[in-house]
């Protein structure tokens, strides 16, 4: 151990460099100031070490988590606790212990510095531990000790990891008046550098070492030579006092011990305390008055009192704090036991008030049932007011069908309108378009659908009427027809299309069958229809700019017809495909069927539709998502493996017509309006070729379908459509077996032997199975054939 002055590096001409170096500090939570001597070993850190360091690092080591407190009072072993509280307590326990670093970051006031925070119960392991596993160079330590001597009860932490910091790091604890060291870089061999101690101070410290053998039963000759090795070693402090030296190496040689010579005593003690440079030399003579002993011991001595009347005062706190623990938790029990009575007193008033409720509950029944008798009766009254009413409205509907102006529709009143849709009852909703709302009701008992126009867009209010000025017009059997309107509501009232949109039944849910390669070219041809019809429409062609799958809807029988024509807007002038129009107009549309020329450029052409439909085609073809899809075909029918594309629900393609339409669809749905084809000389002709084919196949697979035989009676040989079982098993047309049985005495027709009895059962799952069978022969052939 060496010791030094405070004053050490500035006599030497600097610090030496290091590259890393760790400041261990100390201090309590919430603590704004931190440790007296974390602080001032980090400012002798800053003043003496920083300006030639690469990394500073300050050192905390918090206590391991063992127990957690309760809010009760009391500790829990973390063993005893869920890892994640014992996780959560222990983060923002680190979290309190990372402001000890706050004053030293301040005290430092550079951006160098670096914080560690470890936790362990033995500090100076931990240290230790630390610094043989980094990078540590030098290692600086606080101490509040006034003295270099060690107690009785133990070593301080800071002269622990000095005695056992490995070579390889300087370490300095630093006192209030000194500075101790162990180190092994600091000593120079070279010997212009070092100084040995003069031969009075080696007769000094065998003087010393007897006094001390004398008192503590040690050898003499031990403590001699203990002496003189360590007087003799090179000094990497050449300028400190050389009686600090010998007494530092001394004092590191043996345990706990005090020096009970006093003059020797004092002499060392001044040395050491006033800093001075010492030089002993040989046959001096070391005399230390016995008053400064004396006042010394003095001194000790109050230090001992004072330290016996703070342990005493700190007893007195700790008896008074057990009194007030045990005080409360008297009171908590007390308390306890007050909540468990009134939650006992609760739980009774709940009950007590779940009778009254219920004593409630059933007088408001009574009420109620006593105002629907009230109410019944006035509905009653107020019949007879209703049927005139009702005469009254009659007449007037009479009245306006008279003296309407525009007779193309059928015009509706509110009251017509709110009773058809239980006052727009939320039930009663199937969809909702770009107008709102799409209700399903019955007027003049037929089934229709009302879409009903926002009432908040005036701009909507405003296309809803030229919708109905341009679909009364409108008579096509592939374009979905208006049965009238409520202007007045804001209501348009078209026929009911009973199979939805087409967008449904492209990609069907589970469970529900998908549609038949037949009734998919059926599609695509009367949507190529209704387009053509639009298209030449007079005096002003008519755009519908939003042709998807969710605007083509399907009757019963899949029959298809365009709907939502009202979002078209009437051309002025019909534009020469080699022309482009711009028009001050909102884009209007669905992203990926609309034109892209349309999206470019704003023009409005007859021939944007067409994208939309070849995109429509390209979907039934293959029920895929719109989004890439013709670069998918394209690439497809270019390497000639388009049937590996296909809907693969619908296994009998027909290769050549699908490969047909996917090569019109292609063509229908260039980028630019110019290349497309003409929809009336181009489009339609190949399309109905296409189908004329496929319909002649059709008919040869019809033919080639024949119902079960047990379809057919026994007594007809015809398909049953009113099936019975009678006694002997077999099931037979209701009439025939009636009429036999009237006939033959209860023979059966088929075994010829007598029958048990009479009675007639219906086949109710027979009688499905034909209906059935019959349904789906009319919607594959005459159905299909009937459409054209």
């Amino acid at each position: 151990m060496v010791v030094m002055s405070n004053k050490f590096f500035e006599s030497i001409g600097g610090a030496p460099a290091y590259s890393m170096v760790a400041v261990a500090v100390k201090g309590s939570v919430g603590d704004a100031v931190g440790g007296a001597a974390s602080r001032r070993a980090l400012r002798w850190t800053v003043e003496n070490l920083l300006p030639n360091v690469d990394r500073l690092v300050l050192v905390h080591v918090m206590p391991n988590v063992t127990t957690i407190p309760s809010p009760s009072g009391s500790k829990i072993r973390v063993e005893e606790l869920e890892e994640s509280v014992v996780a959560m307590y222990k983060r923002d326990l680190r979290k309190e212990y990372e402001q000890v670093f706050v004053p030293f970051k301040r005290l430092c006031g550079s951006s160098k510095v670096e914080t560690l925070l470890m936790e362990h119960d033995d500090p100076a392991k931990a240290l230790l531990k630390y610094v043989s596993d980094s990078e540590v160079e030098c290692l600086v330590l606080g101490s509040c000790s006034s003295s270099f001597l060690t107690r009785k009860k133990g070593q301080e932490m800071p002269l622990r990891v000095l005695g056992e910091a490995p070579e390889t790091c300087e370490t300095y604890v630093i006192c209030k008046d000194r500075i101790l060291t162990k180190s092994t870089n600091q000593l120079s061999p070279d010997s212009s550098s070092s100084f040995r101690i003069p031969q009075g101070a080696e007769a000094y410290t065998e003087t010393f070492s007897r006094t001390r053998s004398d008192k503590t039963g040690l050898s003499a000759s031990s403590m001699s030579s203990s002496g003189r090795k360590h007087a003799r070693r090179p000094a990497s402090l050449p300028h400190s006092n050389p009686v600090s030296r010998v007494f530092s190496d001394a004092q590191s040689s043996t345990d706990i011990c005090l020096v009970d010579d006093e003059h020797t005593r004092s002499v060392i003690r001044h040395s050491l305390v006033s800093g001075n440079k010492m030089q002993l030399n040989p046959g001096a003579n070391i005399k230390t008055p016995k008053s400064d002993v004396k006042s010394e011991v003095a001194q000790l001595r109050k230090e001992v009192e004072t330290t016996l009347s703070m342990y005493k005062q700190a007893c007195e706190e700790l008896v008074h704090k057990q009194t007030q623990v045990k005080s409360l938790s008297s009171e908590c029990i007390k308390e306890t036991r007050r909540v468990i009575t009134a939650l006992e007193k609760e739980e009774m008033l709940r009950k007590a008030a779940a009778e009254e409720k219920e004593k409630h509950l059933k007088a408001v029944k009574e009420v109620q049932e006593a105002k629907s008798m009230l109410a019944k009766e006035f509905c009653e009254r107020q019949l007879a007011e209703l049927s005139a009413l009702k005469q009254s409205i009659e007449k007037q509907k009479v009245i306006d069908q008279l003296f309407l102006k525009d007779g193309r529709y059928r015009r509706y009143t509110k009251e017509e309108i709110a009773a058809a849709t239980d006052n727009f009852s939320s039930r009663k909703i199937i969809g909702e378009g770009g107008y709102g709302k799409v209700y399903k009701c019955s007027l003049d008992h037929t089934p229709v659908a009302l879409k009903v126009l926002k009432p908040d867009s005036i701009e909507k209010k405003e296309e809803f009427l030229r919708e109905i000025s341009v679909l009364s017009q409108l008579r096509h059997p592939h374009v979905v027809l208006l049965l009238g309107a409520c202007p007045d509501n804001g209501c348009l009232v078209y026929e009911y299309m009973e199979n939805g949109s087409l967008d449904a039944h492209i990609s069907p849910k589970k469970g529900k069958p998908s549609l038949s390669w037949f009734i998919r070219l059926r599609i695509i041809y009367e949507t190529a229809c209704g387009l053509a019809f639009l298209h030449n429409s007079k005096p002003e062609p008519i755009v519908h700019r939003d042709l998807k799958p969710g605007n083509i809807l399907l009757d019963r029988n899949f029959v298809s017809k365009i709907g939502d024509v009202g979002l078209a807007k009437l051309m002025s002038e019909e534009s020469p495909d080699s022309v482009t129009v711009y028009r001050n107009s909102i884009i209007a549309g669905t992203l990926y069927y609309m034109d892209p020329e349309y999206q470019r450029t704003g023009t409005i052409r007859p021939k944007s539709d067409l994208y939309a439909f070849g995109i429509i085609i390209l979907q039934l073809l293959t029920a895929r998502h719109p989004n890439g899809l013709l670069f998918c075909v394209e690439d497809a029918v270019k390497r000639g493996c388009f049937g590996d594309m296909l809907d693969g629900s619908v296994r009998d393609w027909p290769m050549a017509e699908a490969e047909e339409l996917a090569r019109i669809a292609i063509k229908c749905s260039q980028l630019k309006c110019r290349d497309r084809p003409d929809l009336d000389t181009q489009v339609l002709p190949a399309l109905k070729r296409i189908l004329e084919s496929a319909n002649e196949r059709l008919k040869i697979e019809q033919d080639n379908v024949r119902p079960p035989s047990h379809y057919y009676c026994p007594i007809l040989k015809e398909i049953m459509e009113d099936p019975y079982i009678a006694a002997d098993g077999f099931t037979y047309e209701g009439r025939a077996i009636r009429a036999w049985i009237q006939h033959n005495q209860n023979v059966s027709p088929v075994t010829k032997h007598r029958l048990k009895h009479c009675d007639l059962t219906p086949n109710h799952t027979l009688k499905s199975a034909i209906q059935e069978w019959r349904s789906r022969s009319r919607l594959d052939l005459s159905t299909t054939l009937g459409s054209f």
